[in-house]
């Protein structure tokens, strides 16, 4: 579901203006899911998605609560490493987009539910 997702949202940032400047871009062993820019920002993106059933939907954690302090850390330590290769003028940002999935009750087919963009998640 990584890489579907990964697809997914880039499609959704590229239908919200955004310019996809790289795509899981890594920095030693640190790697960044996706970087875009708006007009005014450069957005260091991880994106998280998961798969539910209709009995898991409401009360499973969301995705992304997969993001936690080390991930945060290392994304922000990678985001550094990137500005310092290409300086900009542009406020950075670190978002999480995040893709739930709902599986059919035969369990054959997933289907996007939602997908949310958080600006400045963290």
């Amino acid at each position: 579901m990584g890489a579907v997702g990964e697809r997914i949202a880039a499609r959704y940032l590229l239908l919200h203006g955004y310019l996809i400047k790289e795509r899981n871009w890594y920095a030693g062993h640190m790697e960044i899911d996706i970087i875009a820019e708006s007009l005014r920002s450069v957005a260091f993106v991880e994106v998280k998605a998961r798969t539910y059933t209709k009995e898991t939907l409401a009360t499973a954690p969301p995705p992304r609560s997969a993001v936690r302090a080390e991930k945060q850390r290392l994304t922000r330590k990678a985001a550094s490493q990137y500005l310092h290769l290409h300086p900009t003028k542009k406020q950075p940002r670190m978002d999480v987009i995040e893709i739930s999935f709902l599986k059919s009750e035969d369990g054959k087919k997933t289907k996007v539910v939602k997908i949310q963009h958080l600006k400045g998640a963290y």
